[in-house]
């Protein structure tokens, strides 16, 4: 999916489970959240920059597809993710609350800090001492992420976007 100048819009999003439940703490539904992503991700649907999957949220960084309005981005996710948990593992209870919150990304730093405060959160919450040790995010060792949108990328060395 090529990205013209005018159609990157990269967002970090954030949506909760209805009612803040921990549901999001099981590895395999957390797993499926992650193939979910992924999926998506290679149909051609965003760029998934940087995710972390939490016990009862999830924030991303993504650029939907030009052709791709951000409220269907998350329609494929969270609809596409409910669909599966319901098909692949018979459970049927609603996962998410309706509505999710977003920020444009305005340039590299802001970028940077998102993408930061995603890698610590796991770390702030005492899941683990380093983000590269949470195996549900863009953190961990092999997880495939798109590169950051042209434009947005690091300005200096004190900002890198390497994999640990």
């Amino acid at each position: 999916m090529a990205l013209s100048p005018q159609s990157i819009r990269t967002f970090f999003v954030t949506s909760n489970t209805l009612g803040r439940r921990a549901i999001l703490r099981s590895e395999q539904i957390a797993g499926l959240l992650v193939q979910t992503l992924q999926t998506y991700r290679l149909d051609g649907k965003f760029h998934l920059h940087e995710f972390v999957i939490m016990p009862d949220h999830f924030h991303l960084l993504l650029t939907p597809a030009p052709t791709v309005p951000l409220e269907k981005a998350m329609q494929y996710i969270k609809g596409g993710f409910s669909y599966r948990v319901k098909k692949e593992l018979n459970r049927n209870f609603p996962i998410w609350q309706v509505s999710f919150t977003n920020h444009r990304i305005r340039d590299a730093e802001d970028y940077e800090n998102h993408r930061v405060y995603i890698w610590q959160n796991p770390v702030e919450a005492g899941f683990v001492q380093r983000p590269e040790l949470f195996p549900y995010s863009s953190a961990f060792p092999g997880t495939e992420v798109d590169e950051p949108p042209p434009g947005l990328k690091p300005k200096s060395r004190k900002a890198s976007f390497s994999r640990p």
